[in-house]
């Protein structure tokens, strides 16, 4: 590492936050942990080096807001910033006013988050870059009237996305053209609440589909792809379980997904880690781009499990001015990881989120256990933020043993307190559909859930 980075703020919290310190302090980095009135007593807060308290406990008046980030940043002397993901990770305005400051931003340039998060412009240069793309519109769609055009043009059922959106937000499937109008209506306007921007535009709607997406580093110059993860367990857009290497992809679909990955990220230049996400129609072997997230994932743990490369610490570097460090050929992939989300949520009530008190914490551990988390006892999980309380992962020399070491961890897990997604996923990963890996990314609502009453099986008993 050179001299360039001596001290890292950390302009998130949570388990990405505790993940951040890690990486910090095994490359002798000064850690600084922002935090809210909500945080106070959080475990980024006692880990960190030095923190400072920047607002109060809403979002807006603390983690989303840039003039105090940047007023601590300038109060504690740091040298970069790490956005972590969601809050202000992919904001292009966020990244320019980090780097017009004199700080560095973890993560790519303003004008890669600018570009590659407009989901319109991002499928234009995956198509210039000879990525294949689903049918779709050719850019925004600005109206109603222009989307049904569209609509008619490459046939029912159509997918409405916001523009700059994720995570789920302003998405509508339409299954015929007397529901186009209202759904855009609504799906613009959630998109306006959520992004800022109501933009949309309009693509193929592809049934049963599988979600797989290539995590890449890239300085600018070179870029490597450190294989594949599988997304496809999901409820309502939102990943549940993520594993890698994809189950379902053959070596030679691999080689061209990948290959998709790094033309793309070449063409834009790219610079730090990057996912670019794929849906896959399995009966016709057919992959599309989807989207590219500018940011660390959720899910980056089971790359590493199974690649041996610390995604932050290669962030860091990248930032840094180190380059990759590695070659494509220096990438060796073994066995196999699998990751599950737990959340604080009442699985037998949709899903609600539950803030409260964490009465007992007892991670899991033993042979290819990892568990990514800010948990400890007698924590209380704020009511302001997203659900998530940490991650299980587990590595297998295959996916089978991944599976058993995974029914083992979850078995280990204490979490007291609060509900938690823990008893879903238990029951989810010893389903035959899973096990056999006939699972597409609706599986969860439509198909599992429904077959259960509509709830966590395990919840309900």
């Amino acid at each position: 590492m050179t001299k360039r980075i001596g001290s890292v703020l950390i302009a998130n919290r949570g388990e990405i936050a505790v993940r951040i310190i890690r990486a910090c302090r095994e490359l002798g980095i000064e850690s600084v942990q922002i935090f809210s009135a909500a945080d106070r007593h959080s475990m980024a807060v006692r880990m960190a080096d030095r923190s400072i308290c920047i607002g109060g406990a809403r979002p807006s008046d603390s983690y989303l807001n840039v003039q105090r980030i940047l007023a601590a940043a300038y109060a504690l002397r740091v040298d970069a910033i790490h956005p972590g993901y969601g809050f202000l990770s992919e904001n292009a305005e966020f990244a320019d006013a980090v780097a017009k400051e004199g700080y560095l931003f973890i993560g790519p340039s303003a004008d890669a988050i600018r570009s590659m998060g407009d989901k319109a412009m991002a499928r234009h240069l995956a198509r210039e870059a000879g990525v294949p793309t689903t049918p779709g519109s050719e850019g925004i769609t600005r109206d109603a009237k222009e989307a049904a055009r569209s609509a008619e043009a490459i046939g029912y059922p159509v997918l409405l996305k916001a523009s700059a959106g994720g995570g789920g937000r302003g998405m509508r499937i339409v299954h015929d053209a007397a529901a186009l109008e209202k759904a855009f209506l609504e799906a613009s306007r959630e998109a306006v609440v959520a992004f800022g921007n109501g933009d949309m535009y309009l693509e193929k709607f592809l049934t049963k589909i599988r979600h797989v997406e290539i995590q890449i580093l890239g300085d600018g110059e070179h870029v490597i792809h450190l294989g594949e993860r599988d997304c496809s367990t999901q409820r309502r857009n939102q990943k549940l379980i993520e594993e890698s290497p994809s189950p379902l992809l053959t070596p030679q679909l691999r080689e061209q997904m990948c290959g998709a990955a790094i033309d793309l990220c070449r063409h834009v230049r790219y610079r730090n880690a990057g996912t670019i996400e794929f849906i896959l129609d399995p009966p016709s072997q057919k992959f599309y781009f989807m989207e590219m997230n500018t940011r660390i994932q959720v899910e980056h743990p089971v790359t590493e499990m199974v690649s041996g490369v610390d995604l932050v610490k290669a962030q860091l570097r990248i930032a840094a001015g180190d380059g990759i460090g590695l070659e494509q050929n220096d990438v060796h992939s073994s066995g196999h990881a699998i990751e599950c989300r737990i959340n604080a949520e009442d699985t037998a009530h949709e899903f609600r989120p539950q803030p409260g008190r964490i009465t007992a914490y007892t991670p899991p551990g033993g042979i290819g256990v990892r568990m990514d988390s800010h948990l400890f006892d007698g924590y209380v999980i704020p009511p302001f933020y997203d659900s998530m309380l940490g991650k299980a992962v587990c590595w297998g020399r295959d996916r089978a043993e991944a599976i058993a070491r995974m029914r083992r961890a979850l078995a280990e897990l204490q979490i007291d307190g609060v509900c938690t997604t823990q008893s879903f996923h238990q029951a989810l990963i010893t389903t035959d559909d899973f096990i056999n890996n006939r699972i597409h990314t609706r599986y969860v609502q439509d198909e599992y859930l429904p077959a259960h009453g509509g709830a966590d099986p395990v919840a309900h008993a």
